[in-house]
């Protein structure tokens, strides 16, 4: 199986379904009091789906392609990166003033 056959068998809305699944993870991280930890996720679910407009063929991407292919990787990549590193970067010290 090459690559190109494993891209035609992809239901159009499985990478949606599978950013979503990350996302999600990181929403109930972020519920049960782990803020970082579901940041980091939500962040890495932007990641994703941006990894994943990349690979797919814009027929197969589904509801990933809002715009164009460089738009929405520059948007979904970089807004997932912004997230990731404040997350990391926050530090208990800054949360409490000082």
């Amino acid at each position: 199986m090459t690559v190109t056959d494993l891209r035609s068998r992809l239901p159009v809305h499985a990478p949606l379904t599978f950013v979503l699944l990350i996302a999600s993870a990181g929403m109930v991280r972020t519920l049960t009091q782990h803020w970082r930890e579901g940041a980091v996720l939500l962040g890495g679910a932007l990641i994703v789906a941006a990894v994943l407009r990349v690979l797919l063929p814009t027929d197969r991407v589904g509801l990933l392609a809002i715009r164009s292919r460089p738009v929405d990787v520059l948007c979904y990549g970089g807004l997932g990166v912004v997230i990731s590193v404040l997350a990391m970067t926050i530090t208990a010290s800054l949360l409490n003033g000082g």
